[in-house]
């Protein structure tokens, strides 16, 4: 970073609107894309999935809260961890206080998990976290979402194309539309790279001088550990 070129406050003017005109073509290009997103055809979901929640057994119809638009986040959390997945949980710290904006605008915020209930209650807790979590624990949402995996199949298929099996549990997220005689659409799913404009953190890393600085690593988010579990 020593090395970075420094510039007189003209140049240094001149190279920012240079790159505001890029950053105003990929807002274009954003909305163009987004817009494309809710354009998609929907599938209707014929499966009936019963979720475990603090307020007991919830359908898939419930769990919009009477809402029309649901997002659910797949939170990696096996039925057998003791705690969540570090990075996931780095994604819900972004969560938190943000479903009364998305409420008035018709839309229900949740995770979902394979481990059981009491199990998720008690890391919420932990982590200070408010939003709702429900297990689907028993059922087949998360299988039929791909994002739960079983160590038998030697190929899975996540983020739209086969892979070999790496891992029980993979992130993600999915969107469902409820109509008013309570049939209920899937409109989206995003995963791996998809669901990085979900977590704002990054976000403000990525306008900052070292970005995510994460290249050097081991792997990516090497660096990254549950927010009570900082040395500082």
């Amino acid at each position: 970073m020593t090395n970075h070129p420094v510039v007189t406050h003209q140049q240094w003017l001149a190279a920012r609107q240079q790159l505001l005109e890029k950053e105003k073509a990929f807002t274009r290009q954003r909305d163009e894309l987004s817009a494309k997103r809710r354009g998609l055809p929907w599938e209707k979901v014929e499966k009936t999935y019963v979720f475990e929640s603090e307020r007991g057994r919830l359908t898939l119809t419930d769990l919009f809260a009477g809402l029309s638009q649901l997002i659910v986040y797949h939170f990696m959390f096996g039925a057998d961890w003791e705690e969540g997945c570090p990075s996931c949980s780095f994604w819900a710290d972004n969560f938190n206080g943000i479903d009364v904006h998305l409420a008035h605008r018709d839309i229900r915020l949740l995770a979902v998990s394979t481990a059981p209930i009491d199990r998720l209650r008690q890391y919420r807790e932990r982590m200070g976290w408010s939003f709702q979590w429900v297990s689907c624990d028993g059922n087949d949402f998360n299988r039929d979402y791909q994002v739960t995996f079983s160590p038998e199949q030697s190929d899975v298929t996540y983020n739209y194309r086969p892979m070999p099996f790496s891992h029980p549990e993979l992130p993600g997220v999915s969107v469902f539309f409820r109509d008013t005689d309570d049939t209920v659409y899937h409109t989206y799913s995003a995963y791996s790279r998809g669901i990085d404009l979900l977590n704002g953190a990054y976000n403000y890393m990525d306008i900052a001088p070292k970005g995510r600085d994460e290249d050097a690593l081991p792997y990516t988010m090497a660096w990254l550990k549950r927010h009570d579990q900082y040395d500082d």
